[in-house]
């Protein structure tokens, strides 16, 4: 007869040998698995040390072609913009180098740069939208018509377009002297604005903006520059929205103008004015809108094309 303390002796052996099962088992397995990891864990470095690889190729290839662009811009827009002058409107995040970069080009297209204007945080804050277009109404000067729209960017465009722009037909200023003084201090009092010196009216403006908005507000703060970017267009010879990369994604100001297809018909935009290459399109966008003819130009998805392909000249 088995005794009570053998029966004990039996269960616990029993359990005992499940133990070491599952010990040894999943030590087989633990193994498995890590060493299938470790296989894991060296294909991951292999392809990040290639993906590392490229990106280090194609950013000397990029550099190269900066410094191409760079050396070669001014025989490359020669000409492009003789006899004609250009006015600089700039927003606050616009960087100064895109700026000094696209005003020598400028200048050695044969074209007169005549100043800028630099639009302030104040210019696309939603909260003072309100201000800015009352402030408008009262600024405008006699012989200039706003337009029926409300926001405050296209109100604002056509206040700053008719005093910057000389008429495209006639060719002569839009409003006095006095007029443009008074306009343009009455916005520069209400943080609005910053004018550069010696300001005077041109032909054709060029509007320089950063990358994407951030933040709250962003997507109307891109709008405001976007539609005020427009109606400066409608009030001369010819206008060209310039950002950098970023400035035509998700809540840039570019990308608002070329969701609207009213709007690339007329408004010329370029999307990469931070390397040396978009600076040489700007120019040469600016050449084309003065001929009538607009395009998005750069490296976004939505560009149309990295360049005009007419000739310069």
């Amino acid at each position: 007869m088995i005794s009570l303390r053998n029966h004990v002796i039996s269960i616990a052996a029993v359990f005992l040998a499940l133990a070491v099962g599952v010990v040894l088992g999943s030590t087989s397995l633990s193994n498995r698995v890590l060493g299938g990891l470790a296989d894991d864990r060296a294909n991951l470095s292999k392809q990040v040390s290639d993906l590392q690889s490229k990106q280090t190729d194609l950013t000397g290839r990029l550099t190269d072609a900066d410094r191409y662009a760079l050396a070669t811009g001014p025989l490359a827009v020669r000409g492009a913009l003789d006899g004609k002058s250009v006015v600089l409107i700039t927003t606050a995040d616009a960087k100064t180098t895109d700026r000094d970069g696209v005003a020598a080009l400028l200048r050695a297209a044969g074209a007169t740069v005549t100043g800028e204007l630099q639009l302030t945080d104040a210019f696309t804050d939603p909260t003072k939208s309100d201000q800015l277009r009352s402030l408008v109404t009262r600024l405008l000067p006699a012989g200039v018509q706003l337009p029926t729209a409300s926001d405050p960017g296209t109100l604002a465009g056509g206040l700053i377009g008719p005093l910057l722009l000389l008429d495209k037909t006639s060719g002569k200023p839009q409003a006095s002297p006095d007029e443009t003084a008074a306009a343009l201090t009455g916005l520069a009092s209400g943080g609005y604005v910053r004018q550069g010196q010696g300001l005077h009216a041109a032909q054709l403006a060029l509007v320089l903006t950063g990358g994407a908005a951030s933040g709250n507000g962003a997507a109307d703060r891109a709008a405001v520059i976007a539609r005020f970017a427009t109606q400066v267009q409608r009030s001369g010879g010819g206008t060209v929205l310039a950002g950098r990369t970023g400035s035509a994604d998700n809540f840039g100001p570019l990308a608002v103008v070329r969701a609207d297809g009213a709007t690339t018909s007329v408004l010329s935009t370029v999307d990469d004015v931070d390397n040396a290459a978009g600076q040489v399109v700007t120019v040469l966008a600016l050449r084309d809108a003065a001929a009538g003819k607009s395009g998005n130009y750069g490296t976004a998805g939505n560009a149309q094309a990295p360049a005009p392909t007419s000739a310069t000249g």
